[in-house]
């Protein structure tokens, strides 16, 4: 279980960011007339800003540290 959080916390991360700017937009921005799909009801709004919030944060990858990039880091005399 923590594996799975540690290689995901940047898509979980991104579904909360997602989630709230999917709200807020559905708040400042969203449709009075009810004829947008999505930004007209705060759910679907809410919800299509989680997915792409974490769509776009499961893209960046965190490059993992070795003993090899240690060692290149600090050079023995």
């Amino acid at each position: 279980m923590k594996t799975l959080l540690k290689r995901n916390i940047l898509t979980f991360i991104g579904v909360g960011i997602g989630a709230l700017a999917g709200y807020l937009y559905w708040f400042y921005v969203g449709c009075n007339s009810g004829t947008c799909a999505i930004t007209s009801n705060s759910v679907n709004s809410t919800i299509y800003g989680s997915v792409m919030g974490g769509l776009l944060f499961s893209m960046i990858k965190i490059p993992k540290k070795t003993n090899n990039d240690i060692s290149r880091n600090h050079p023995s005399e």
